[in-house]
């Protein structure tokens, strides 16, 4: 066999070593959602993402009755229950329970807030933040308090509000016996006592973690 031959027979082998791989070409969106024009490669993930247009809810949290379009969506949720936050901040030392909650947390030790309300000029660093915000100003789908006619984007922001108009103080601090008028003042005070505080020495310039328990400091 002449070297010509060779070179021939070289390229042909190469063609149908080539030809034998499966060639693997980007799947081809036809499925479209009629609703908001998203497109799927699988009449199965069409079907499952029409769920959240239809309303339909069917996956609920036996802990607090959320209720989810996904089983997927429910199970990540009930992380949030189990008390286990396994993704913590390195800047800042708090922990979640779900890594999607520390990235948009992370954001906000960035500084950057590139997303901006067109009518108000308020700055956000998370468009869907923003999003949320806009809905005081056009009034769509927000929760009006009866006393006072403040808006707000959720209901639990408006309940969060109501404790402000109730002088009883039914929340009580097991560690120093403080009182408050809502949970979420109670927690935000029981930080005080087990919080990590800032120190730094005036001699050196290093900078300190304390950490505080009640009758420690």
């Amino acid at each position: 066999m002449t070297s010509t031959q060779k070179d021939q027979h070289g390229a042909r082998s190469q063609r149908s070593q080539e030809a034998e791989i499966p060639h693997r070409r980007k799947r081809e969106k036809k499925y479209s959602c009629d609703e908001c024009g998203k497109d799927f490669t699988k009449a199965k993930h069409l079907k499952t993402h029409q769920l959240i247009h239809s309303g339909v809810k069917p996956y609920s949290c036996d802990l607090c009755g959320k209720s989810f379009t996904q089983l997927g969506h429910l199970k990540t949720h009930q992380l949030i229950h189990s008390g286990v936050k396994a993704h913590s901040c390195d800047q800042c030392g708090k922990s979640f329970a779900l890594s999607c909650t520390l990235k948009r947390h992370l954001v906000t030790h960035s500084g950057i807030k590139a997303y901006s309300c067109d009518i108000c000029g308020e700055t956000f660093s998370r468009l869907g933040s923003r999003n949320i915000h806009q809905r005081i100003h056009t009034g769509h789908d927000v929760c009006c308090c009866v006393q006072c006619g403040k808006l707000f984007t959720t209901h639990a922001q408006l309940q969060r509000h109501m404790f402000t108009h109730n002088e009883e103080r039914f929340y009580k601090c097991d560690l120093c016996d403080k009182t408050f008028k809502s949970p979420c003042n109670l927690k935000e005070h029981r930080e005080i006592h087990t919080r990590k505080k800032l120190y730094k020495c005036s001699y050196c310039e290093v900078v300190l973690f304390i950490l505080f328990l009640s009758g420690e400091c």
